[in-house]
């Protein structure tokens, strides 16, 4: 059982009062695997040290006994609110290396759960963090309710796909291991025609509370140059008025196929990283149902099907590929040495970048205030960890 160092109070040199007080691990927000030490005057804090590792679990050591074949049902654990993601920049890497081509039946499978997982994650995102901020919502559990409702509807996509709700598998290299069953295009356009409404409600319930409203306008603003010398990526570099978007800018999986903005915003606070993300709901939405449109016939993998999981073997190189997850940019570093497994891979993931910022943006608010800026920033801390 962890204990929590109890708070420590200490005279700056002015002789002014500051209370030293842990922020987790074990406090709801942090979701018992994120630390800030707050250095406070009064309400006011002064100081956050971020304090990581409690959910270290060896992946990129664990990847280098595992076959090419073994390891995309384990990257879903790194980030497990959005496993398709980690897969799929995994895939690419390999892919790179051995030069694979992948039909463009399985580029556009891929987009499209891609894309259904990013509506997911930024749902669980979107419930959670009105939870947090609790009773300036009406207790927040109403949003809540509602996105978890909506996203199990693509939960329910994804298990009828891969048999699995929460970490899958699907993809491989050289393509993804299963195909749509009779049906699932149908149920999957009807979900997204009922989420496309629902997004409407969303945004009325919160955006006309003056609640939300106080806690989120002005709050934990980053500046675009803060942006840009941190390194933070997604809906927080965005949010800070730079439209980048790796999808946009490095097209993959035949992006270049599908017509879709990159929502920017340029406030820099907690309420711009939101509309940045409301609009990617839509954005997404938009690209499944292009997705749904032009899907074309063909395989769903250039590789033969598996009989021995050390089947797959990438000749010698090294390569890094990366795709745009719901926090931001998701990188796999690979180095292969010619046989079924790598020697070497290295994860370069958003939330663990992203979390560089709050030291820059915290300070200088309220303590109720943290709990609103972390939520904005939307870390998992199963790929911070890794």
């Amino acid at each position: 059982m962890s204990v929590t160092a109890a708070p420590r109070v200490e005279l700056d040199y002015t002789g002014r009062e500051r209370l030293t007080m842990n922020m987790g691990p074990q406090h709801p927000s942090a979701h018992g695997v994120f630390r800030a030490i707050l250095t406070l005057e009064g309400e006011t804090v002064v100081g956050v040290d971020a304090v990581i590792g409690y959910l270290h679990r060896c992946h990129e050591k664990l990847a280098e006994t595992l076959t090419y074949a073994q390891y995309p049902s384990i990257a879903s654990k790194t980030d497990y609110v959005a496993a398709m993601t980690s897969e799929f920049a995994y895939v690419r890497a390999a892919e790179t290396i051995g030069k694979i081509d992948v039909p463009k039946r399985a580029q556009y499978l891929r987009v499209i759960t891609s894309e259904l997982q990013r509506v997911a994650s930024h749902l669980l995102w979107l419930g959670t963090w009105c939870l947090d901020m609790g009773g300036a919502l009406g207790g927040g559990a109403t949003i809540f309710l509602y996105c978890i409702r909506e996203r199990e509807l693509i939960l329910d996509l994804f298990e009828s796909l891969v048999g699995a709700r929460l970490l899958y598998g699907f993809y491989q290299v050289g393509g993804v291991r299963y195909d749509i069953p009779t049906g699932w295009a149908a149920k999957c356009l009807e979900t997204v025609d009922l989420i496309d409404q629902r997004i409407n409600e969303y945004e009325r319930m919160l955006e006309e509370n003056p609640f939300f409203l106080v806690r989120t306008q002005g709050v934990g603003v980053i500046s675009r140059e803060l942006a840009q010398e941190v390194g933070i990526a997604g809906p927080l570099l965005r949010g800070s008025g730079v439209a980048y978007d790796i999808r946009r800018g490095e097209p993959y999986s035949c992006y270049e196929d599908f017509d879709f903005r990159v929502p920017v915003e340029t406030s820099g606070d907690c309420l711009a990283r939101y509309r940045v993300r409301m609009a990617e709901f839509r954005e997404s939405l938009k690209i499944v149902r292009q997705v749904l449109d032009g899907l074309p016939e063909g395989p769903i993998s250039s590789r033969p099907g598996l009989k021995s999981v050390a089947q797959t073997r990438i000749p010698k190189g090294e390569a890094y590929a990366r795709v745009e997850g719901a926090r931001g940019e998701v990188g796999c570093y690979l180095i292969a040495v010619g046989s079924a497994k790598r020697y070497r891979m290295k994860w370069r993931v958003a939330s663990f970048s992203n979390l560089a910022v709050l030291p820059h943006i915290i300070p200088g608010h309220k303590v109720a205030d943290v709990v609103a800026i972390m939520g904005s920033v939307d870390p998992v801390f199963g790929e911070v960890d890794r």
